[in-house]
């Protein structure tokens, strides 16, 4: 008989999971307790931008034209304990208000719901990333406030998802990591999972600690790689050195790699900063806090970047202020292909900014709704050009391939002073330089 499966939480990672199951070939059933997103659902509509998961959606949502009916959404905890014999917990853990630590309440409320209606045997897969210690605390929890007791078994599988490529990552993932306590809770995992190992994606297994351990620590290295590179961009300001063409030099090493060594502004998201943040917390708790002291310098090494660009757009303005001066901001998102927002590093540019005074209006292709709700006072643009217009200085901080292609001679009519700072390191300065603009980077001679 064949497995069923609820996703809990129907956020970026619950929506795509979802999908993603039904286009696996399961029957799925997803919650949440927010009804504006359950009917969106149920309309085949994502309240995100996330390429390529409207459309997968669509073919699977129950009732919509031509679809295989194998999703349906709910806010019925019963229904989904009777429906499901797997079911993936997806929803948000963020940091906790004015603390490090992770905040762990949802994910708790979630499991307890749940817990409340499951009579009978069932695995409880947590996906969302939470502290090490989180699922030994959780499968306790399971045990005892559910009617059916040690029936009901816990495993943890964590998420790898890239934003611009979470329908990809899910489908045809890297690895599958999966921390499990018996042979039928990775014999589960293993029929959920099998057709992307049989296309050859490792399948991990582990204790619950490890797998806990295994984002965090992916989630840390990653962060570290960005800041190491800004951290060098720094010092080839000051000794007059190129960090792309040091980035190219070390990159060729493969015991490093080229990936994550473009320096810019630094990350952010709604995962690496609050998730080194919450590793560094988790790891005081366990008196092991000397051994992650170094993700406090990636964390401000990181923050700093963001300062720096500010300093960069007042010295192109005349180095004293901001007032009286338009600066175009070209980009909202924390990344190219997606609409979030969440510590925005281009948006945070942007607000320091107009808080001192400048004129700032602001270009996304996909994410100014978001970035209206965060900083309304912001001007907001409905092009790129649109932003451009009358600007003393230009500023590059989200790398779309929308923003490479601009023709910088035509941006140049437009814009008031031809001056433009990339912030992210990706845009052919020659070009620029050639249509008369003066071209800056992080890291990088002026000439």
């Amino acid at each position: 008989m064949a497995l069923k499966i609820t996703v809990i939480g129907t956020g970026y990672l619950g929506a795509t999971h979802a999908a993603a199951m039904a286009e696996l070939g399961f029957e799925v059933l997803a919650l949440d307790v927010v009804e504006s997103k359950i009917d969106a659902l149920r309309a085949g509509r994502v309240p995100l931008y996330e390429p390529g998961l409207e459309d997968l959606l669509r073919r699977h949502v129950a009732g919509i034209e031509g679809s295989s009916g194998r999703l349906r959404f709910t806010m019925d905890w019963a229904e989904v304990a009777a429906f499901g014999d797997v079911h993936f917990v997806c929803v948000n853990t963020p940091q906790k208000q004015g603390e490090y630590a992770c905040d762990m309440s949802y994910v708790d409320s979630a499991v307890d719901a749940l817990a409340a209606h499951l009579t009978g045997p069932a695995l409880v897969v947590g996906k969302s990333t939470v502290p090490v210690g989180s699922a030994e605390r959780l499968a306790a929890r399971l045990a005892r406030l559910a009617p059916a007791g040690d029936q009901v078994e816990l495993a943890w599988n964590p998420e790898f998802l890239r934003e611009g490529f979470a329908v990809e990552d899910t489908l045809h993932p890297d690895r599958i990591v999966v921390g499990v306590r018996s042979e039928r809770a990775e014999k589960l995992l293993r029929e959920v999972y099998a057709k992307p190992v049989a296309e050859g994606t490792p399948f991990v297994v582990a204790d619950y600690a490890t797998a806990e351990l295994v984002k965090a620590s992916a989630n840390s290295f990653l962060a570290t790689k960005i800041s190491f590179i800004n951290a060098m961009a720094e010092v080839c300001e000051a000794a007059g050195g190129d960090v792309a063409t040091l980035a190219e030099a070390i990159g060729y090493d493969d015991r490093i790699g080229r990936k994550f060594l473009r320096a810019g502004i630094g990350f952010g998201g709604g995962c690496l900063p609050k998730d080194i943040r919450a590793f560094m917390a988790r790891a005081g708790e366990l008196g092991a806090d000397q051994a992650l002291t170094f993700l406090r310098e990636v964390d401000s090494v990181n923050m700093r970047r963001r300062g720096h660009m500010v300093d960069m757009a007042r010295e192109a303005v005349g180095g004293d202020s901001f007032l009286g001066k338009r600066v175009a901001v070209l980009g909202a998102a924390f990344k190219p292909d997606s609409d979030d927002v969440r510590d925005s590093p281009a948006l945070n540019v942007a607000g320091q900014i107009h808080l001192q005074g400048g004129q700032v209006t602001v270009y996304d292709p996909k994410g100014m709704d978001n970035a209206r709700r965060v900083f309304p006072t912001l001007g907001y643009a409905d092009s790129a050009h649109d932003a451009v217009r009358g600007a003393d200085v230009v500023l590059h901080l989200t790398e779309w391939q929308e923003f490479r292609e601009l023709d910088p001679e035509e941006l140049g009519k437009l814009a008031a002073v031809r001056v433009v700072l990339d912030g992210r390191n990706v845009l052919d300065a020659g070009r620029w330089r050639a249509a008369g603009w003066t071209y800056r980077a992080m890291g990088r001679p002026n000439a």
